[in-house]
């Protein structure tokens, strides 16, 4: 479903053509109606009031279809042939006489009209229309110049005139060249734009506005290379059970407020959203640029984050909704980060043992009750990180499936219940 603003935004840009377009028509019918009553040609009287009636018909036929939006490819076709049609009988309107005369020459207004609805026919921005158009009025010009110049030479009369109207036509052709290169371009222009904002979009999922900016300008930074990082692991705990009994409204309410407050917090610190893994979600701060103050940032984002989920947790039950816990782990080393290529899907993503270790950190909140945990490696990056929460500290601890022993320092979750179901809150 399109969004309302994008909609709204779409109706403006239509009316704005719709109005554009029935000013140039009536520019068109000024000029024809001028011609009428100002030329001195009178012997013509009944052709120009023909031509006036019908394109006045016309007119308000393509605009009430325009208003109405029921314009489509078929009726663009319909309308921009008919303007075709009635610059070839503006141009050589001497035709319709019974006699032939010297005095035949294309008129001001009837070249102005050509030159006016080729332009409002390459304001549709539709190049083939302009091919259309033109095509149309030049193979009528030539076809009725050539029948012009018969007609004059079987009447013993001067032909004088073919190398000017020739001239003529060659400068309506090159100005319908332009006028579609100029339609090509804008096409271009827009697919570019589109790209690249579709292209925003997609990185703002993962990055900060700042971070998005800089990725725009400068695309090296998503080559894969190796770099210093902090891994961010933030998980809700009984999640698994707790999507075997709720309702699937419940289960997006939920996950929706989740992400976008961890989303939220991880791009204000200026870290990035690295993928979404259900319940789970993978956050670095460092890639795709590194700061001297990564470590200082992501661990403000995770002390931050304990914070706001309690909170989160407890206005839930307070409310009568279901409630999860979440589990935080943080590591920080050396990754692998950037765009792999897969082929079919390209994937701006992290991996190497930083990934790993910061992933089991983050079980380890369930082991140890915590709210979150962080490598001491971690924490001696940031000085004046032991004072600023109430730290437990354990040496030589070893993680499921890595070899080796880390230190490690958690802060304890305040009321933890572990046999605590959240979907008995569902109601």
């Amino acid at each position: 479903m399109t969004p309302p603003i994008q909609s709204t935004t779409t109706d403006k840009q239509q009316w704005k053509r719709d109005i554009r377009s029935a000013s140039l028509r009536a520019a068109v019918l000024l000029i024809l109606f001028a011609n009428l009553i100002l030329g001195n040609d009178h012997d013509n009287f009944a052709v120009h009031a023909t031509v006036i009636v019908g394109y006045l018909v016309v007119s308000l036929l393509s605009l009430g279809m325009a208003i109405t939006r029921r314009e489509s490819p078929s009726t663009d076709t319909f309308f921009v042939s008919l303007d075709a049609l009635l610059v070839i009988i503006v141009l050589y309107e001497h035709l319709f006489r019974f006699d032939v005369t010297e005095d035949h020459g294309l008129t001001t207004p009837s070249l102005a009209i050509a030159f006016l609805l080729l332009n409002h026919v390459g304001l549709r921005l539709m190049p083939w229309l302009v091919i259309l158009f033109s095509s149309i009025v030049l193979a009528g010009w030539l076809f009725l110049l050539l029948l012009m110049t018969a007609r004059h030479w079987s009447g013993g009369i001067d032909t004088h005139f073919v190398s000017k109207d020739l001239g003529l036509a060659a400068a309506f052709a090159f100005a319908a060249i332009v006028v579609y290169l100029l339609t090509i371009d804008h096409r271009t222009i827009m697919r570019v734009a589109i790209e690249s904002e579709e292209r925003r979009l997609n990185l703002s999922r993962f990055f900060s506005p700042s971070v998005v900016s800089d990725l725009q300008i400068a695309s090296d930074s998503l080559d894969l290379e190796r770099r210093e990082a902090v891994v961010m692991f933030v998980d809700l705990r009984e999640f698994t059970r707790f999507t075997e009994t709720a309702p699937a409204a419940a289960l997006a309410e939920i996950l929706a407020e989740y992400r976008s407050i961890v989303a939220g917090e991880v791009f204000r610190t200026g870290g990035t959203v690295d993928k979404f893994m259900g319940d789970g979600i993978m956050a670095v701060f460092g890639q795709p640029k590194p700061s001297p103050d990564d470590a200082e940032r992501a661990l403000q984002c995770a002390l931050q984050l304990v914070r706001i989920l309690d909170d989160w947790t407890k206005w839930r039950r307070q409310e009568g909704k279901p409630a999860l816990d979440a589990g935080i782990g943080l590591h920080m080393g050396t990754i692998i980060g950037g765009v792999l290529e897969s082929g079919f899907h390209d994937e701006f993503t992290v991996f190497g043992d930083v990934v790993n270790v910061a992933q089991r950190l983050e079980a380890m909140t369930k082991i140890l009750e915590a709210s979150l945990v962080v490598s001491a490696a971690m924490l001696s990056r940031v000085p004046g990180s032991l004072s600023a929460a109430d730290w437990k500290r354990k040496d030589d601890v070893e993680l499921p499936g890595r070899r080796g022993t880390i230190g490690i320092a958690y802060l304890e979750r305040m009321g933890w219940t572990q046999t605590r179901d959240p979907s008995s809150d569902v109601h």
